[in-house]
């Protein structure tokens, strides 16, 4: 059967307006779920029972999401389709108490989220975005930087002329991660119209007081937040040809958004199999917490299905589901970059416009962390791509002993479910901006729908 897909060029404006918009985890699953259900897709809790077809999906605590649509033949018995990816990307948290003043400035007090280069966070405009919860439980969404006239925040760095000593210092010295924080109030007065007005109170009393103007919330409901910098700006286009995207969080919502519309265009057809995506949370830091892919929150869902499926779900029947399962682990790989040859394995390194990358392990030197897919896997996923002709590619991430890295892979091939890493190659991975190919989003698209429709 000939599949439609969407054009390279329409897929990828969709892709970037996605990505300007979901600058954290939880904006992600709110775009994610609005898109889902623009297409017919309902919350799990709507249903007492489950047909083929179904289009449902179920959330968590605002930031992970996993969608299905129901095959023809019973989850217990065959298992699903897996397309698993993740939303949060390396990014700076504001401390609990976030608010410090030094020299006549205040700044946002920082914590890093993730791995990143310190480095790379100076001197750039950042945009805050977030949650502030009052103790009612009512919600305050924050989103500065972004939008027209919108301040931004930015970190400062010493100036060449009087950097002699920091520049004798290793890279991850000579900036000192409790620093790492941006501007936010500088003036003793407050400004109205541009003439500055006298306050005996200091900067950071002004900004406290700015804060409960503006948004009704008290220095105290700081304790209760999830507030993040992030870069400001939107994604762009990088080169005469604009064959580049570059944007904030392309690792990993490259491949999530990829899978997500995968799944929106599987919906219309009967599967005999139980295609599905997930959407998880806390990847960058190990996967743990509630929302992460070490939480129990897939096998609950699965649970959930099969009950609505059989009107039992006994522990036997989500085991021996999972175990029935296959999956495309949706994460980034890194691209070999001309300027940096010396990182990569010749001949198994992942190049751009090749399409993604499908890597049969990750890990460092010794394989650590990987789920090491099997040859029947690899070869079935390779058949698939073939039938669809998507361009796609073999690799490693990078020379052994130079490093390495992992996907939520291993935490799904733990249910015994067949996994592969299978993701979009990319320039400045963790950086705070990224760079990827507008033909290899494309084509990682046109993977996962291949796979979930196969």
């Amino acid at each position: 059967m000939k599949r439609k897909y969407r054009s390279l060029e329409s897929y990828c404006e969709e892709y970037m307006r996605y990505l300007g918009i979901a600058k954290t985890a939880r904006r992600s699953y709110a775009e994610s779920v609005r898109l889902l259900r623009a297409k017919g897709f309902r919350e799990l809790s709507e249903f007492t029972t489950l047909k083929p077809g179904d289009r449902v999906y179920r959330g968590y605590e605002d930031r992970t999401v996993m969608a299905a649509v129901i095959g023809r033949r019973p989850v217990a018995t065959v298992g699903l389709k897996v397309v698993g990816g993740h939303t949060d990307a390396p990014r700076l948290d504001l401390k609990p108490k976030p608010l410090y003043e030094k020299g006549g400035c205040v700044y946002f007090d920082c914590h890093i989220y993730g791995g990143i280069k310190k480095y790379q966070w100076l001197t750039l405009p950042l945009a805050l975005y977030g949650t502030i919860v009052r103790t009612d439980g009512s919600k305050v969404q924050v989103a500065v930087g972004d939008n027209p006239g919108d301040p931004v925040f930015m970190i400062s760095d010493i100036l060449p002329h009087l950097g002699k000593d920091q520049a004798q210092k290793k890279r991850d010295e000579f900036f000192p991660a409790e620093d790492l924080d941006p501007v936010c109030w500088s003036t003793g007065e407050t400004m109205d119209g541009g003439r500055g007005v006298k306050d005996a109170k200091a900067p950071r009393n002004l900004l406290v007081r700015y804060l409960k103007r503006t948004y009704k919330v008290s220095e105290e409901d700081l304790l209760s937040a999830e507030l993040e910098i992030v870069p400001a700006g939107m994604p762009r286009y990088v080169g005469f040809d604009r064959a580049l995207i570059t944007g904030y969080g392309h690792d990993d919502r490259v491949c999530s958004f990829a899978g997500l519309q995968a799944l929106i265009d599987a919906a219309g057809e009967s599967s005999a199999v139980t295609a599905s995506i997930l959407m998880c949370d806390k990847e960058e830091i190990g996967s743990m917490g509630s929302t992460g892919m070490q939480s129990s929150f897939f096998e609950n869902t699965v649970a959930e299905l099969i009950e609505r499926q059989e009107r039992r779900a006994r522990d036997i029947l989500v085991r021996r589901a999972l175990e029935r399962s296959t999956m495309l682990s949706a994460d980034v790989t890194a691209a070999a970059d001309p300027h940096f040859p010396d990182v990569d394995s010749t001949g198994n390194e992942a190049r751009l416009h090749k399409g993604p990358a499908a890597s049969k392990y990750t890990g460092g030197t010794t394989k650590g962390g990987a789920s090491d897919c099997s040859p029947e896997f690899v070869a079935e996923i390779r058949r698939i791509m073939d039938a669809e002709k998507v361009t796609w590619q073999m690799a490693e991430l990078g020379k052994m002993e130079k490093g390495g890295g992992g996907t939520i892979s291993q935490y799904m091939a733990r249910f015994g479910m067949k996994v592969l890493d299978f993701g979009t190659p990319m320039w400045n991975m963790h950086a705070p901006w990224e760079i990827v190919s507008k033909f290899d989003c494309y084509q990682t698209y046109r993977a996962y729908s291949a796979y979930l429709r196969s």
